[in-house]
């Protein structure tokens, strides 16, 4: 591995060429058009680095992005059982946001919108395996899974990646690291979209006939909140409310969106069942002008150790004791694909991408100083 890390090293200027050309592909998550045209070029960047791929697979993603599956050969006959790195594509960033914010660097510092989260991932994949044939190390076959939803709640990502990881020797999932550390707890989540329908009218002339869509869901934010538990780690946060379209008029409609984070199964299904039973309180209740509409999606199960996923964690272990590390697993609050792979018992390592800091964020960056080690961390989990 210290193989690969100095291979890394002698081809920085190439890698973090690859990344500049990733990273000035737009994929916001919402726009297919831009989706298809990054995942396009990733394709052709993986190709060029590591060949045609022998097996090839696209699910339409419908309104997201599609998911695409590459695979490549192992250097060994052992066996056929890929390792799979999931990567997300699409990123938080909307059209237009490399007019003002390109790639750049500044000592060890690199800038650029979603360099961490998580297009790093893919080229570190990508120069993982290409360092391991330049050094005739045997590898497992890979199983790239290109996915571009994952900012949205993985709707069309999660099934595929899913069955994936159940035909794989082990699941990597480069997102960004705890500071170099791997990941092995996220919370679960749960979002919810709260909206009430009533009726408009005049607030000064006529009142009287209207129903306040605000006043009701006011009076419901706080029941929403009081389902936190922080003594269990489970956190509430209504994100955004709106609603009413003037200070002069009735509001015809309001709405407030919701993200609650769970670290036990337990929490999150209490929490989701608290809020798909919501009802509005009285009087609100007995005004038929007023109607509450909930959507709520148990997103992202909690992530916690399981046995499979402990003894991958202790082969990585071994793989940073080679190169003169000591891996110390973190729990974070954000989720990942790597929640969904954890509850089904499959083995998972998450968070051996980029060290750096900023995901969602205009300060968003990763280590140049990082790149090299964190390339043969993920390369060792390929060796056989």
């Amino acid at each position: 591995m210290r193989t690969v890390e100095q291979f890394i090293t002698e081809h920085l200027d190439d890698v973090l060429e690859d990344l500049r050309r990733i990273v000035h592909c737009e994929t916001p998550s919402q726009d297919k058009t831009l989706l298809d045209a990054g995942l396009a070029e990733i394709r052709a960047l993986a190709c060029e680095r590591l060949g045609e791929p022998a097996h090839e697979a696209r699910t339409p993603g419908g309104a997201f992005g599609d998911v695409l599956e590459l695979r490549w050969p192992g250097s060994s006959v052992e066996s056929e059982q890929p390792v799979t790195s999931v990567c997300h594509y699409d990123t938080v960033w909307p059209a237009g946001t490399l007019s003002v914010w390109l790639m750049s660097i500044e000592g060890d510092r690199l800038t650029g919108p979603g360099v961490l989260d998580m297009k790093f991932g893919i080229v570190q994949t990508l120069w993982a395996v290409r360092a391991l044939r330049s050094a005739g190390i045997p590898h497992a076959p890979l199983r790239l899974l290109l996915t571009g939803d994952e900012e949205i709640g993985s709707v069309a990502g999660r099934p595929v990646i899913e069955a994936a990881a159940a035909d794989s020797r082990v699941t990597l999932v480069p997102e960004p690291s705890a500071s170099g550390q791997p990941k092995d707890r996220r919370k679960g989540m749960v979002f919810a979209d709260v909206t009430v329908h009533g009726v408009e009218a005049h607030a000064g002339l006529e009142p009287e006939n209207g129903a306040s869509a605000v006043h009701a869901l006011a009076v419901l934010v706080p029941q929403i909140v009081a389902l936190a538990a922080p003594e269990r780690g489970t956190t509430v946060n209504v994100g955004t409310l709106q609603g009413g379209t003037g200070r002069n008029v009735v509001a015809g409609q309001a709405q407030c969106l919701v993200d609650v984070r769970v670290t036990e199964t337990a929490e999150q299904e209490r929490v989701a069942d608290a809020l798909r039973g919501l009802s509005l309180p009285e009087p609100y209740r007995s005004d038929e002008r007023l109607r509450l509409e909930l959507d709520v999606d148990a997103n992202r199960p909690p992530m916690n150790p399981t046995p499979a996923s402990e003894a991958a964690m202790a082969q990585l272990q071994q793989v940073a004791a080679a190169l003169g590390r000591e891996l110390a697993p973190r729990m974070v609050g954000g989720a990942s694909d790597a929640n969904f792979i954890s509850a089904l018992g499959l083995p998972v390592l998450d968070g051996l991408g980029a060290v750096g800091e900023g995901p969602h964020a205009w300060h968003e960056h990763i280590l140049i100083s990082g790149i090299a080690p964190q390339t043969a961390l993920l390369a060792g989990m390929l060796t056989e």
